[in-house]
């Protein structure tokens, strides 16, 4: 039986897949009233690489896509090779691991920018638990902008037990909460860290902000009370990567 194909859509998403696994693409679909430079250049790489393009119409695309953001690049795609588990992950770094775990993101928009941003900042992985997370979905992948491809996301059934495994392999445990004794910049974050954030006005569940090492929180000058969950691991995870720098 042939393996279960999934879309994905965008030059940055597609693109991607093309970089690192142009054989895990099926085929894939192009605006046929898009003639730009940038749409020939992506032909041109997709059929160096031997794979098949199929000229549709946009309505075609609005419909694979589900939305009208795609570019006019379409890609139907088998799912890649099973990614190293977290811990032989960790455990094969030449650095001090950098991860981002997130506690009850559901978003898929909120996702993709979250995968995005970590990328940008070097981590080497992202972790969410199973029962309260949005899985890689298209619209993830979008507006993740090849991050979804390119940086591990692992998906796990207790996300406190995970945790206490990464605790057990070296990596220190640093939860983002608003009322924190401590701010973000008093934390050593040249350790191996995990960085633990929950979702905008949720925050931390109970049983994941015990399991933490410790809490810090985000200084909040003005008047707004909490930042959107990419916007403050964008700024967690930099701030780990100055510390590094």
């Amino acid at each position: 039986m042939a393996a279960m194909t999934s879309l994905l859509y965008g030059f940055h998403a597609v693109g991607v897949r093309l970089k690192i696994a142009p054989a895990s693409i099926v085929e894939i679909y192009v605006d046929r009233g898009r003639r730009d430079a940038r749409m020939q250049r992506f032909a041109a790489r997709a059929r160096e690489a031997g794979l098949r393009l199929i000229e549709a119409d946009r309505q075609r695309l609005d419909g694979l896509a589900g939305s009208g953001g795609h570019q006019g690049v379409v890609a139907r795609v088998q799912p890649l090779p099973e990614q190293l588990g977290l811990l032989q992950l960790v455990e094969a770094l030449d650095e001090p691991a950098l991860l981002l775990v997130l506690d009850g993101v559901t978003d898929p928009h909120n996702l993709g920018a979250c995968l995005r941003v970590a990328d940008g900042a070097g981590a080497h992985a992202v972790i969410a638990p199973r029962d309260r997370a949005v899985g890689l979905n298209a619209t993830v992948a979008k507006v993740a902008s090849g991050a979804s491809e390119s940086l591990p996301y692992h998906m796990v059934t207790n996300l406190a037990r995970t945790l206490r495994q990464l605790k057990q392999a070296g990596i220190w445990i640093v939860g983002a909460s608003d009322d924190a004794p401590q701010t973000l910049y008093d934390a050593d974050l040249r350790l191996p860290t995990a960085l633990v954030l929950g979702a905008e006005g949720a925050g931390l569940r109970r049983l994941t902000r015990e399991t933490c090492d410790t809490l810090v929180r985000i200084p909040m000058l003005g008047a707004v009370q909490s930042l959107n969950v990419s916007v403050a691991s964008g700024i967690c995870l930099y701030e780990a990567r100055r510390q590094r720098s």
